[in-house]
C-alpha cells in the first residue's frame, strides 16, 4: 500500500489543487522543529469555490440511498484502519502526539465512522394528532445540507471526525478549515482517505487557509447552513457572534479548566493513578484534560507525595519513542504561555514540587502545591502539561471551588460512596463529570459537550444527530376543513 502524496494542497470538489494567495504555511514538527512542507494559503476564491461544490452536490447526497452512504463510510474506516501506522506517523510528526495518544485517537477516529454508519438509517420522522378535524401530521427529519467545520490541532482527527463522519451520514456535504498547525491529521488526510472510499466529488472538501486572510469570511459564508468548532473560548465567541448574525446553527466545544476531585474516602492511589492519565496524556493539551486537582484536607499530604513521586518517573522527549508519555507542546508560544502562568502563581505563593523546566518545546511535567483559587494555575484553562494541587475541607467547599471558574466542560469524582459520588455530581456546573475516573473521557454515543464558558451543543450519538439535522412538518388535510370566512 504506498503511502499518500501531495498532502500539502486544497481537496475541492474531487480535485487537488495550491491556494491562490501568497502567504506560505509552513507545517513545522513541534519536536524537531523542522519544516515538514508548505503551501500557499487558500485565499475566499478557494472558500467559495469549496462552499459552491458543497451546495451543488447536497441535493444528490441528501437524498442517496442510505445504504449507499452507509458503505461508503464503512469503507473509510477500513481504510483509516489498514493506514494506521501511516497516519500515527502523521499525528507524532505533525502534532506532537505520543503513541499512545495516536492509538487512542485513531481507534476513536475509526469509531466515530463505524457509528456514523447508521446514521443513514437513523434519519427518524414520527406522526402527531392534530387538533384540527380531518388533519394528519407528519414530521419528516433532513439533513440541514451544507455544514462548515473549523476544526482544532490538539486531537486533529478525531476532532474533525466527530463532525465529519456523522454529517456524511446524516446527508449533509461538508467545508472544513483544518488548523494550520496540523493541516494534514485533521483535514487532507482525511480527505485522501475518502477519496480512496470513493465519495462523490463535492461531498467533502477542505480548505487550508490563514484564520486571517478567510477565517470569518469561512464562517459567515452564505451556503454554510451550520458551523461547528472545537477551540478556544475567545476564538468560539467570535464564531458564534458571526454565526447569531447570519442566523445559522452552531456547536461550539470551548475551553474547559477540569476539576479533579479527591473525596476523603477515596482510594488514593487509584486517585492518583487516573490523574496522571487525565492531567498529561498529550501533554495535557485537551479541553477535557485535568486543570485543577481538588483533594481533601485529611488526604492532601498522602495524594501530593505519591502523585509528584509518580509525576517524576514520567518519561519525556521524544514522541517518536514509544516509550515517551510526555512529548512536545505544539509550538513555543504555548511553552512560554504555560511558563508564564507557573511563573505568576509561583509570585502569589505557588510552590514548585516538580517541573518547571523545558528542553526546546517540551515542557516537564510540572506539579504546584499551596495553590489558591486566585492564581492562574486555578482560574486559567492551562493547556499543558502544568497542574494546581487544592486542598478542601468539605463537600461544599469541593462544590464551590470546582465551580469557581467560568468554565464548565469536564470533571471526575474519586469515591467509594458512588451514590454520594453522583449526588456531588449533579451540583457541579459541567456538561460531564466521571465518577471514579479522570475527566478526559470521550464516547462517540455519549453526549459530549460544556456549559458556561464551555460552549453549547452536544457531540455524540443522537444528540449531535439532532445538531446536524433539521425537522419539517408536514400536515395533510384529508377531509375538507371549514373555514370562519
Amino acid at each position: 500500500m504506498k503511502a499518500y502524496q501531495d498532502l500539502n494542497k486544497q481537496f475541492i470538489n474531487g480535485k487537488w489543487k495550491d491556494g491562490s494567495e501568497k502567504f506560505m504555511i509552513a507545517n513545522i514538527n513541534p519536536y524537531s522543529g523542522k519544516l515538514i512542507h508548505e503551501l500557499p494559503s487558500a485565499g475566499k476564491t478557494e472558500v467559495d469555490e469549496a462552499f459552491h461544490a458543497a451546495k451543488t452536490s447536497s441535493p444528490e447526497w441528501a437524498k442517496s440511498n442510505p445504504l449507499y452512504r452507509r458503505d461508503l463510510l464503512l469503507k473509510a474506516a477500513s481504510i483509516l484502519a489498514d493506514r494506521r501506522e501511516e497516519l500515527a506517523a502523521w499525528l507524532c510528526d505533525e502534532a506532537g502526539s505520543t503513541y499512545i495518544k495516536s492509538v487512542i485517537e485513531i481507534q476513536q477516529a475509526h469509531d466515530i465512522l463505524v457509528e456514523a454508519s447508521s446514521f443513514p438509517t437513523r434519519m427518524h420522522g414520527s406522526t402527531t394528532v392534530s387538533t384540527t378535524d380531518g388533519k394528519e401530521n407528519y414530521v419528516y427529519r433532513k439533513p440541514l445540507g451544507v455544514i462548515g467545520l473549523i476544526s482544532p490541532w490538539n486531537f486533529p482527527l478525531y476532532l474533525s471526525m466527530r463532525t465529519i463522519a456523522p454529517a456524511l451520514g446524516a446527508g449533509n456535504t461538508l467545508v472544513v478549515k483544518p488548523s494550520a498547525l496540523s493541516l494534514v491529521t485533521g483535514g487532507t488526510f482525511i480527505a485522501k482517505v475518502f477519496e480512496e472510499a470513493g465519495f462523490p466529488a463535492g461531498v467533502f472538501n477542505v480548505v487550508v487557509g490563514n484564520s486571517d486572510i478567510i477565517g470569518d469570511y469561512f464562517t459567515g459564508h452564505p451556503y454554510a447552513k451550520m458551523i461547528s468548532f472545537t477551540g478556544s473560548t475567545p476564538v468560539g465567541r467570535q464564531i458564534g457572534k458571526i454565526a447569531g448574525e447570519h442566523l445559522k446553527k452552531s456547536a461550539l466545544e470551548l475551553g474547559g479548566n477540569n476539576a479533579h476531585i479527591v473525596l476523603e474516602d477515596a482510594d488514593v492511589d487509584y486517585a492518583v493513578n487516573a490523574a496522571l492519565f487525565g492531567k498529561f496524556l498529550h501533554q495535557g493539551q485537551l479541553c477535557i484534560s485535568i486543570n485543577r486537582i481538588l483533594i481533601h484536607e485529611s488526604i492532601y499530604d498522602s495524594f501530593k507525595e505519591k502523585f509528584v513521586a509518580r509525576v517524576k518517573q514520567l518519561k519525556t522527549g521524544n514522541p517518536a519513542d514509544k516509550s515517551t508519555i510526555v512529548g512536545p507542546m505544539i509550538e513555543l508560544k504555548a511553552v512560554e504561555r504555560v511558563l508564564n502562568q507557573i511563573k505568576l502563581s509561583i509570585e502569589m505563593g505557588a510552590l514548585v514540587e516538580t517541573g518547571n523546566t523545558r528542553e526546546g518545546n517540551v515542557l516537564a511535567p510540572t506539579v504546584l502545591s499551596s495553590v489558591t483559587e486566585a492564581m492562574p494555575i486555578f482560574q486559567n484553562e492551562i493547556f499543558g502539561p502544568a497542574v494546581g494541587l487544592i486542598k478542601f475541607k468539605d463537600d461544599a467547599d469541593a462544590i464551590r471551588l470546582a465551580n469557581a471558574t467560568g468554565f464548565g466542560l469536564s470533571g471526575s469524582l474519586h469515591t467509594k460512596d458512588v451514590y454520594h459520588g453522583m449526588q456531588i455530581a449533579r451540583m457541579i456546573e459541567t456538561g460531564m463529570v466521571h465518577i471514579n475516573d479522570q475527566t478526559a473521557n470521550d464516547e462517540i454515543h455519549s453526549p459530549f459537550g460544556g456549559e458556561k464558558d464551555s460552549g453549547t451543543g452536544r457531540f455524540g450519538g443522537d444528540f449531535i444527530l439532532d445538531e446536524l439535522t433539521t425537522v419539517q412538518w408536514v400536515s395533510v388535510q384529508a377531509q375538507k376543513r371549514i373555514y370562519p370566512f
